[in-house]
């Protein structure tokens, strides 16, 4: 059946609809992944935002229980060149028409995603809605009344700017996670040596992703996940080795109460952030935030880290990020940037044991460069406990 996806601005396209039969309404972004569709729409980093994969043939490995990163997909839509409605891989256990059905996804298919991603680099994300099912029947956008209310429905969509989503996907009650990785452990990643405790992480989740939470378990932490709002004196309680500050959707400027609670929790244990929770140490540290103009999606983001002039090829997710020239010269080392726009995606505190990344060394399928952070961020906790620390 006929679908149609209307932007703000008054530009549609026109396709083929699967997936649910709903209309669906959000921030219109693109992702340049060659793989990992599933993990995309599962990223609860990805909550009010419609995802364009420019990957031109999705859905032909199905789906699975193993490659969710969430209990269910967070994208409002799917937008594609080709959907594929067959599966053919040996892990497959359903098509993923029939995955994204039954968790309530619109797919718009069969249109010309370049013309979308160009429209979107140059113009900026756009809200949209996506008129899919009952919806769609009988629209026809070359009517202007008819497009003019698409259009204003479109504008309806909450902007991404002062939107606090970080409370709308996580947790409500704290959890104990221990999955590792399975035989898929980094080489940099050993075991916990015979004798030797695990090491306490308190996981602060924003919308944390599971592979995050693998990796940990794989590098030998004991991992508790608490809710976003979860105060600096009950997690301290729990005595922690070491605090992690997970990614999530969102603007992080509203998110006032992470905010200071990190400045609480500053100094009294090793702190690691990714993605949101980067740029909350950044918000922490003194610093602003600014939303970029199309984001960074996708698993090929060339990183470079400034200590060892190493370059990473990095998977991004997000749409803010931390104005370098806002941090405190004398507190805050500025540790990597993406060498596509310069944009910041690394920082340290000079003094502290604090450090975050805005990119996601977790990424699964790939890329795999930055594991070492996980092991850094052992490291610290290993010489803090040393050191006499204690939370």
């Amino acid at each position: 059946m006929e679908a149609f996806l209307v932007l703000e601005d008054g530009r549609w396209f026109r396709g083929q609809g699967f997936g649910a039969q709903t209309g669906r309404g959000g921030e219109v972004v693109f992702n340049t992944s060659m793989t990992g569709y599933q993990e995309i729409f599962t990223d609860p980093s990805y909550a009010g935002q419609m995802v364009c994969l420019t990957q031109p043939q999705i859905g032909n490995y199905g789906a699975n229980v193993w490659d969710d990163e969430a209990d269910h997909p967070y994208i409002e839509a799917l937008i594609v060149r080709e959907f594929s409605r067959l599966a053919s891989n040996w892990r497959s256990q359903e098509a993923c028409q029939a995955y994204l059905e039954r968790h309530r996804v619109p797919v718009l298919s069969d249109i010309d995603t370049r013309a979308l991603v160009r429209h979107l680099r140059s113009q900026g994300v756009k809200r949209g809605y996506l008129l899919h099912g009952p919806e769609a029947a009988g629209f026809d956008p070359h009517h202007s009344a008819a497009l003019e209310s698409w259009r204003d429905r479109a504008r309806a969509v909450p902007p991404m700017v002062g939107l606090d989503l970080a409370k709308a996907v996580t947790t409500h009650a704290g959890y104990d996670w221990s999955q590792a990785l399975g035989d898929d452990i980094p080489e940099h990643a050993p075991a916990v040596a015979p004798g030797e405790d695990a090491l306490r992480v308190v996981a602060y989740d924003f919308g944390i992703k599971r592979n995050i939470l693998r990796q940990l378990a794989a590098h030998g932490c004991r991992v508790r996940v608490v809710p976003a709002a979860t105060s600096a004196e009950d997690v301290l309680a729990l005595k922690p080795d070491g605090i992690f500050l997970s990614n999530g959707p969102g603007d992080p400027e509203p998110v006032d109460y992470a905010r200071q609670t990190i400045r609480k929790l500053m100094g009294r244990a090793p702190i690691f952030g990714i993605c949101l929770g980067h740029q909350l140490v950044g918000l922490a540290l003194g610093g602003r935030t600014y939303k970029l103009k199309f984001g960074h999606h996708g698993g090929n983001h060339p990183v470079r880290h400034n200590a060892t002039g190493r370059i990473e090829i990095t998977a991004h997710n997000h749409n803010f990020a931390v104005d370098p020239d806002s941090l405190p010269a004398a507190e805050v080392e500025l540790t990597h940037f993406d060498l596509n726009d310069g944009t910041l995606e690394g920082l340290r505190h000079r003094s502290l044991p604090l450090y975050s990344v805005q990119y996601h060394p977790e990424a699964s399928p790939g890329p795999h460069d930055s594991h070492y952070l996980f092991a850094d961020f052992v490291r610290m906790m290993r010489d803090w406990k040393a050191a006499g620390g204690d939370a």
